[in-house]
């Protein structure tokens, strides 16, 4: 009988033992397996960031619209030259934009413009001041009050880059409010100027080149 109880009791003990053992071996190598699927999930989803930067403002990040065509490949005139100057300056290079450059000095704004940080203008075309009959346009470039008005009108505080022209609504430094819309590579600018050339980039600004001045609201 004491032997058979001792043997009994020795069985017991083993397997006391060796079962932890096994239940833990057990474990492990499932918790080996759901680390390796966790590794194999986690390396087989794209990286939320792997996207990031592409489309959107890069995909817009050059110049565009239809004028665009005209600018100079190379030279003070072009965008390669143009960004290397303050926006008055950058102006003049261009003879498309002659009559605002003259309109910027009569209304002495050249070194407001120049020294003014990450702003963004809204700059008319020779052929858009063309569009103001003559006796209009001589009285307002007769006037400086009216043409420093006129100009800073076209001038926000602030960078206003592709991707916010969708739909926005900013402050001018003549303490007036113009709106964007549109889509793609078609915007306007208070629903009566078309951009033509955007996104343009000089020293201390974004430009955006429109086909029609903003003149106050009646």
């Amino acid at each position: 009988m004491s032997t058979l109880r001792f043997r009994r009791t020795a069985l017991a003990v083993t397997a006391a033992a060796v079962l932890p053992i096994a239940l833990a071996a057990c474990s492990d190598d499932m918790g080996s397996k759901d680390n390796a699927s966790d590794t194999s999930s986690s390396a087989s989803e794209p990286s939320k960031d792997s996207s990031a930067g592409k489309g959107g403002t890069d995909a817009m990040a050059k110049p565009f619209g239809p004028a665009c065509s005209t600018v100079p490949k190379d030279g003070k005139g072009s965008f390669d030259g143009i960004a290397k100057d303050p926006v008055a300056t950058a102006a003049s290079h261009n003879p498309a934009l002659s009559t605002l450059v003259t309109a910027v000095k009569k209304a002495g704004l050249v070194d407001t413009l120049n020294s003014a940080k990450n702003i963004t203008v809204f700059a008319p075309t020779n052929d858009a001041f063309s569009k103001i009959p003559k006796a209009r346009l001589d009285k307002v470039l007769a006037d400086k009050a009216m043409l420093t008005k006129i100009l800073t009108g076209h001038v926000v505080g602030e960078k206003v880059s592709p991707d916010k022209l969708a739909g926005g609504s900013y402050d001018t430094l003549a303490k007036t409010t113009l709106t964007t819309s549109g889509s793609g590579e078609s915007y306007q600018v208070d629903d009566s100027a078309k951009i033509v050339c955007g996104n343009v980039r000089t020293s201390n600004a974004t430009v955006h080149i429109i086909d029609s001045v903003l003149l106050p609201k009646k």
